[in-house]
């Protein structure tokens, strides 16, 4: 250094706003994440703790600690324009993030009732919700897993066929109050797996039922036969001695979550035309 050259002694109080001033319209990209297979695919997920007006930007690159961000808002009314961030995107190498492009292609009323078809045939198992009918927590709400099938391989019907014991503290219940919730995720489906969704993000789809649990009557007792032997044939191993029979739900309320938002209300009529669509 020259003796004759001096630099400019500025307040310490001074250093903080000279180094975040420069990191103004920045923010951090969080390096903590879910692992995934492909070194990429980084780009393509967020980690949920982030927000969707910084969703644009900070998806455009994978590397890089500090990157410009824009609210979403400006992406949407630049693009038009040729002009603002839009246009700064990089070129066709960088595609942009499918964060917030999951919605499935089947809308409107058809759509969700197909994909509520879907889920009831696909789902091997469910979560019913009764009211307990004994001891200490008579009148509390109770939970239990059972095996379902709502008809043979190539024979959907859209209605849950069971195969259980009174010895089912579930049946017990169901016996003295038949009024009952079936709930049905698609947490093992291809579309939550393959985009890497929590099972409660409203994107991985959910369906309940709602409605009366009665047993099947004798006329149609061997198509539940079918349809629940086919799906699960261990159970025809099960030990007699329990008194198996088969029960099905006579549903009055279909609820459908499949997005952010509000669930739907499925009309059943509508829902037993549906065609279960494709996962």
């Amino acid at each position: 250094m020259s003796a004759g050259r001096r630099w400019p002694r500025w307040p310490w109080w001074l250093l903080p706003a000279l180094l975040w001033g420069g990191a103004a319209g920045y923010v951090v990209v969080s390096s903590v994440s879910w692992p995934l297979p492909e070194a990429g695919a980084a780009a393509d997920e967020l980690h949920s703790s982030s927000t969707e007006e910084a969703l644009p930007a900070l998806l455009e690159e994978a590397g890089g600690l500090w990157k410009q961000s824009y609210p979403a808002s400006a992406y949407r009314e630049d693009a038009a324009l040729g002009s603002g961030p839009a246009a700064r995107r990089p070129g066709p190498g960088a595609a942009p993030s499918r964060m917030f492009s999951y919605r499935r292609e089947a809308g409107g009323a058809a759509g969700r009732a197909g994909t509520a078809r879907l889920l009831a045939r696909h789902n091997s198992w469910g979560f019913v919700a009764t009211r307990a009918a004994r001891g200490k927590i008579q009148g509390m709400p109770y939970g239990n897993c059972l095996l379902l099938s709502d008809g043979p391989v190539n024979n959907s019907t859209g209605i849950p066929f069971f195969y259980v014991t009174r010895k089912d503290n579930t049946v017990t219940d169901l016996l003295k109050n038949p009024m009952a919730s079936l709930t049905l995720p698609e947490t093992d489906g291809n579309f939550c797996r393959k985009n890497v969704i929590d099972p409660e993000d409203p994107r991985c789809a959910r369906l309940t039922l709602m409605g009366q649990m009665v047993m099947v009557p004798p006329e149609e007792v061997e198509f539940a036969k079918q349809a629940v032997f086919s799906r699960h044939p261990v159970v025809r191993k099960w030990p007699r001695s329990y008194e198996w029979f088969f029960m099905k739900m006579n549903i009055e309320h279909i609820w459908l979550q499949s997005w952010y938002g509000e669930g739907s209300a499925i009309p059943v009529e509508e829902y037993l035309k549906a065609v279960p669509s494709k996962g």
